[in-house]
């Protein structure tokens, strides 16, 4: 759960609710994550399986029904979604680096997009490169070669960087707490709480960024089958998980609060600087050799969570494709090392591609798009799951079901209409789920599964009804 998300997201979240009562998205994305960790705790202790959300989407909608084209467009968004994940890590990274190394912010080239698509109107993705944007790349094709490799060099190595990760969490943690001033922390805005138009679509902004940072607290589900006694261990890791987490960034953010101005980071949000404001409050703080250690420690950190997030990612295609729903090539495996060389290597093409992309807009699709296929799909399908199938034994029920996952889903579509140029994210991803369902329901056709299946059998009793009439009238001549 820990990465780069909350060493850069601050000035985003504080920006979209206008002030320091963007405290309220990170409250609220916790009581979202922890309601749907529910969803993700019931399933996975009903469901101990390797492969989280494939898994249970297959099993629950039906796996030769419509839960293989379901489990197929789960795999379709992450082929996409992932990538997105780590292009953000990729530019955070490179934005940090332009701390150090200022003239990585000098603009190389912008350009504007608009694809008109038939029934959704515009797509209009603006790219800007930069110094900065060519890092991203670098840092992506890095992450793919470090991946390019056997499984237990790979452990070794995320522990190295996991180490980062703790050292700078901490130090910003303290920095924010001795130095805390509380008139910045509380200096709210006129009418910063009337609950108007601009307010709860500033909280949905807020909480989108939020859902991103938060997100991660669901992973041990993917594993499980590897899971001791899941019945009792996969809930307590995800909502332990994420009431840990939700206490150490509410700290962390409200101690910067209190050292830098809420107008600063709304300031930084709008150009380049919006993503090393903890370079600034160290540098501010302890002098200049602490704002570029800051740097080089976040830039440490947003790499261990890029490398990361692509190690998971390319084996989940790879998993489906041996399950014989997802395209055959991702189920290669490298001839000597072993591992999913192609699935690899088209995750890590794909994000290296969106690394041209601005950082608001990558967090925004990426959430779009996983809400929309992926979370709304599972939680729906939990209240389907009990009522369909009361025979599956359930070691942890949700509390006060259906509440939380009721809640859950009125989250989830909240973030998905409640901000301002929400229907951008939402074209995107629509399309991409269309694309999808096309390119799935073709193969089905070909390979003769759900639904074409049906189309195969009539076909064949036709056939078979034209032979048998074939015989009658050549044996009747």
């Amino acid at each position: 759960m820990i990465g780069v998300g909350p060493f850069i997201t601050i000035p985003l979240i504080v920006h979209a609710a206008g002030g320091p009562q963007a405290m309220l998205g990170w409250i609220f994305g916790a009581v979202l994550a922890i309601c749907d960790g529910l969803v993700w705790s019931e399933l996975g202790a009903s469901l101990p399986r390797a492969g989280g959300s494939y898994e249970y989407l297959k099993e629950i909608y039906g796996p030769k029904r419509l839960g293989r084209m379901a489990s197929f467009l789960y795999v379709w968004q992450l082929t996409f979604s992932s990538p997105l994940s780590i292009a953000s890590g990729c530019v955070g990274l490179a934005q940090y680096a332009a701390f150090l190394w200022p003239a990585l912010n000098t603009t190389i080239a912008t350009h504007s997009f608009n694809w008109q698509l038939p029934f959704f109107g515009s797509i209009t993705p603006e790219l800007k490169i930069t110094g900065a944007t060519l890092l991203a790349v670098i840092a992506c094709a890095l992450a793919v070669a470090l991946n390019y490799r056997r499984i237990d060099r790979i452990g070794r190595l995320a522990n190295f960087l996991w180490g980062g990760v703790v050292l700078t969490l901490a130090w910003v943690i303290f920095a924010g707490l001795t130095h805390f001033n509380r008139a910045l922390a509380f200096d709210f805005p006129p009418n910063a709480f009337t609950l108007d138009a601009p307010f709860f679509t500033g909280l949905g902004a807020a909480m989108l960024v939020a859902t991103y940072d938060y997100w991660g607290y669901y992973n041990s589900a993917f594993l499980g089958g590897e899971v001791q006694n899941p019945g009792r261990n996969l809930p307590r890791s995800i909502l332990f998980a994420i009431l840990f987490v939700a206490i150490i960034y509410i700290v962390m953010n409200i101690g910067i609060l209190g050292v830098l101005p809420w107008r600063e980071l709304d300031q930084a949000a709008q150009t380049n600087t919006s993503t090393y404001v903890i370079s600034t409050m160290m540098q501010r703080l302890y002098g200049s050799w602490a704002g570029q250690l800051a740097a080089v420690l976040i830039m440490w950190t947003a790499f261990a969570s890029v490398f990361s997030v692509m190690l998971g990612a390319a084996r989940v295609p790879y998993a489906a494709a041996l399950d014989g729903n997802y395209f055959r090539a991702f189920a290669h495996l490298h001839p000597t090392s072993r591992f999913p060389d192609i699935s690899v290597l088209v995750i890590g093409t794909i994000a290296a591609c969106f690394c041209f992309l601005q950082l608001r807009d990558l967090i925004a699709a990426l959430v779009v798009i996983r809400l929309l296929i992926q979370f709304i799909s599972q939680t729906v399908g939990l209240i389907l799951f009990r009522r369909m199938r009361p025979d599956v034994e359930r070691p942890f029920r949700m509390p006060l079901f259906p509440i939380p996952a009721l809640l859950s889903l009125g989250g989830f579509v909240y973030i998905l209409f409640a901000r301002p140029n929400h229907m951008r994210e939402l074209r995107l991803a629509v399309a991409l789920l269309i694309i999808g369902i096309i390119i799935y329901l073709l193969r089905a056709l070909r390979r003769g599964e759900w639904p074409a299946h049906k189309l195969q059998l009539s076909s064949n009793k036709k056939a078979d009804q034209f032979n048998f009439e074939n015989s009658v009238r050549s044996r009747g001549e």
